[in-house]
C-alpha cells in the first residue's frame, strides 16, 4: 500500500473536524485536599478492600480521568449495557466493564448506602466507594459476550472466570490520594499533566502509539511513518500497569523506550508510562485504548495488526482476526472523539535493505522477521542479533536483563484429591531431576507447608486461599531466583491456583499437573484414616466429601494417578519439562 493510499485508509475513518485538541472534558474523582483529609481519617473506621493489581490500576485511572465519562465502578444498569452493547446505560460509547469484584463473605457485610475504603497493598487509604448497587454478574457471559470466548488460554477470560470474586460492587469513587510509584516518576503522566505539557510545547496534532513490549525497529518505522502521514507529534505511551504473563517486565521495557527515543527526529517524540491493566480484549481493547488516548489528549490513535491480541487459544487458532481492531473502530469512529490511523505490519526487506509495509511487499521480495521466540532463544545461546532488527542500545538492555545461558525458574504444581499421588509422583520428579541436573530444587509438600508456613490456618474456603496462595509466593521467589520450585498442595479451589500461577508467571514458568485419582482409589490408599473419619463426619470441610474439588480444566499435564507407576509418571512430567526447554537434554 502506497502512502497515498494509507492516507485514502485514514481518511476513510474519519474528519479532523470531529477531533477536538487535547480531548474532551475530564472527570477527575480526587477530593479537595481538606475534604480528602477527613475521608482519609474517616476510612479507617469503615469496611475495606486491599485491592489487587488490576483493581489498583483501574482505580487510579478513574481517579485521574483517564477512564472519563466514568466516576466510579460500574452499575449493574451501566454494566449490562456495556457487556452487550458497549455503552453506558446513557448511551455513551465504552467497550470494558470496568469492576470492583468482592467475595459472598465481604459483600454481606454491605448493603446500598454502605461506605467501603479502597486500600493499595500496604493498606494506604485511596479512595472511598459508595455502593450504589450490590450484584452478581453471570461471568461466563461476560467472558464470551466480551472476550468472545470462554477459552482459559485466554489471560482475561482465565483472570475473570477464576480470580474474580463472585459479586460486584458498584457506585462513585471519592478519591483521597493517588497510589505511590517509586519508579520513573518523570514519566508517570496524568491525563491533565500530558494535556498541559502539550499546550505548554505547541503540540496541537498527536498520535499516541500503545504498546506492551519491547519496540524495536519494525515499530520505529510504524509510528514514525504514521506520524508523518497525518503531520502529527509522537506519543509512545507503554502500559506499565499489568501486561500479559510472560511478557518482559515493565522496568527493562521502559529502560528501552528511552534507548529508542533518541532515533527520532528531536522534538518529534514524547515517551509516558500508562498504569493500565490490560485484558488482553482485542477488538473491544483497541477501542479502549483509543478512549482513553483521547483523555490524555492525543488527537489520533495507531491501530496495528492483532491490536491487544492474547495470540492463540486451545484449538490453535487465533482468538481475533488480524482486523477485527481495525474495523470495530471503523464502526465507532464518528463518535470516538480521537482520530484512528490503521496501519498494517511493517516487515524488513532484505533484497532493498528497507522496511516497508507487509501491504507493499512484492512476490520476489526476501521478507525477513525474527519471532519473540526466536529473540529469547538468541538472548539465551548470546547469538548475534541482526542489526537490520532492533538498535544496539535496546539489545544491550535485553541483554542485561537476560544474560546468555541463564537459567530460566519453574514451578512444577501438582493439585489433585487427598491419597491421589500427589507426593508420590512429585518425589519421583525430584529424584530424576537430581539424576540430570544440579540446579537448586525446593519442594512445598501440603502437609510440610501446613506444618510450618500456613501454622494456624484451617480449612474454610479463605484459610485454603490463603494457604495456596503463600506457596504461590514462595514459589515465585523461588522461580524468581532460576530455582526449581515442586509443590504438591491439594488445591482445591481454580481461583487459589489460579492466584498462584499469577505469582509464578510474573518471573518464569507454571506447569499445573493434575493428579487425576478416583475418590474410590484415593480411599482405598488412606493410611491415617481420614476419609473413614470424614465420612463419619468427624472431620469437616475434607475435599472430596464435604468440601469441593475443582477439577483444573486446562492443565499443562494431567496424569492418571489411579494405577500409573510414580516412576513412569515422573518420566512423562520430565520429557514435558524437557519439551518446553525448561531442562537441558
Amino acid at each position: 500500500m502506497s502512502q497515498t493510499a494509507l492516507a485514502q485508509t485514514d481518511s476513510a475513518f474519519s474528519s479532523d473536524a470531529l477531533v477536538p485538541p487535547h480531548g474532551g472534558e475530564l472527570k477527575e474523582l480526587y477530593l479537595p485536599p481538606a475534604e480528602a483529609e477527613q475521608l482519609k481519617q474517616r476510612s479507617a473506621g469503615l469496611p475495606g478492600v486491599d485491592l489487587d493489581t488490576r483493581q489498583l490500576c483501574d482505580l487510579e485511572l478513574l481517579l485521574s480521568g483517564a477512564f472519563s465519562p466514568l466516576d466510579g465502578f460500574l452499575t449493574q444498569r451501566d454494566y449490562d449495557r456495556v457487556v452487550e452493547e458497549l455503552r453506558l446505560a446513557d448511551g455513551t460509547l465504552w467497550p470494558i466493564p470496568i469492576t470492583l469484584d468482592v467475595s459472598e463473605a465481604f459483600a454481606a457485610k454491605l448493603a446500598p448506602g454502605s461506605e467501603v475504603a479502597l486500600r493499595d497493598t500496604q493498606g494506604v487509604p485511596l479512595a472511598v466507594l459508595d455502593v450504589e448497587d450490590i450484584y452478581r454478574p453471570d461471568r461466563e457471559h461476560e467472558a464470551l459476550t466480551v472476550f468472545g470466548t470462554t477459552d482459559r488460554t485466554h489471560p482475561g477470560v482465565a483472570e475473570l472466570l477464576d480470580r474474580y470474586g463472585p459479586v460486584y460492587l458498584g457506585g462513585r469513587v471519592k478519591g483521597i490520594q493517588s497510589p505511590a510509584h517509586f519508579d520513573f516518576a518523570t514519566l508517570r503522566d496524568t491525563p491533565r499533566s500530558l494535556r498541559a505539557w502539550f499546550a505548554d510545547h505547541g503540540w496541537s496534532r498527536i498520535v499516541a502509539f500503545q504498546t506492551r513490549n519491547p519496540m524495536h525497529r519494525a515499530h520505529r518505522e510504524l509510528t514514525l511513518r504514521a506520524a508523518q502521514q497525518v503531520g502529527a507529534k509522537l506519543l509512545v505511551q507503554p502500559s506499565v500497569g499489568r501486561t500479559k504473563p510472560g511478557d518482559v517486565d515493565h522496568y527493562t521495557r521502559v529502560r528501552c523506550y528511552q534507548a529508542l527515543l533518541p532515533q527520532y527526529p528531536a522534538h518529534s517524540a514524547k515517551l509516558s508510562l500508562l498504569p493500565l491493566a490490560m485484558r488482553m480484549g482485542g477488538p473491544r481493547e483497541a477501542l479502549w485504548h483509543a478512549i482513553i488516548r483521547k483523555n490524555y489528549g492525543a488527537s489520533h490513535f495507531i491501530v496495528g495488526r492483532d491490536h491487544a491480541g492474547p495470540g492463540n487459544g486451545a484449538d490453535g487458532k487465533p482468538f481475533y482476526g488480524a482486523f477485527d481492531a481495525q474495523h470495530l473502530l471503523e464502526r465507532y469512529q464518528h463518535e470516538l472523539g480521537i482520530q484512528v490511523v490503521p496501519f498494517p505490519a511493517m516487515v524488513y526487506v532484505a533484497n532493498r535493505d528497507t522496511y516497508l509495509p507487509s501491504t507493499e511487499v512484492q512476490p520476489d521480495d526476501e521478507v525477513r522477521d525474527i519471532s519473540g521466540t526466536q529473540l529469547r532463544r538468541h538472548l539465551h545461546e548470546g547469538s548475534d542479533i541482526p542489526s537490520w532488527f532492533s538498535f544496539p542500545e535496546v539489545v544491550k538492555i535485553l541483554r542485561e536483563r537476560h544474560p546468555a545461558q541463564a537459567t530460566r525458574g519453574f514451578a512444577l504444581f501438582f493439585t489433585g484429591l487427598s491419597g491421589a499421588g500427589k507426593s508420590t509422583i512429585a518425589q519421583a520428579v525430584v529424584a530424576q531431576l537430581l539424576e540430570r541436573t544440579s540446579r537448586s530444587i525446593t519442594v512445598l509438600d501440603g502437609d510440610e507447608v501446613r506444618k510450618h508456613l500456613s501454622r494456624g490456618l484451617g480449612f474454610s474456603r479463605e484459610d485454603r486461599h490463603a494457604n495456596v496462595t503463600r506457596i504461590g509466593y514462595v514459589a515465585s521467589e523461588i522461580v524468581r531466583h532460576g530455582g526449581i520450585a515442586v509443590c504438591a498442595p491439594i488445591a482445591p479451589y481454580a481461583e487459589s491456583r489460579a492466584e498462584a500461577r499469577g505469582l509464578v508467571e510474573a518471573h518464569g514458568d507454571f506447569i499445573e499437573i493434575h493428579v487425576a485419582t478416583e475418590l474410590e482409589v484415593c480411599e482405598a490408599r488412606d493410611r491415617k484414616g481420614l476419609y473413614a473419619q470424614a465420612r463419619a463426619g468427624t472431620i469437616a470441610q475434607f475435599t472430596g466429601i464435604s468440601d469441593p474439588y475443582e477439577v483444573p480444566e486446562q492443565p499443562e499435564l494431567r496424569v492418571d494417578g489411579n494405577a500409573g507407576e510414580p516412576a513412569v509418571l515422573a518420566q512423562h512430567i520430565v520429557e514435558l519439562l524437557q519439551q518446553r526447554g525448561l531442562l537441558r537434554v
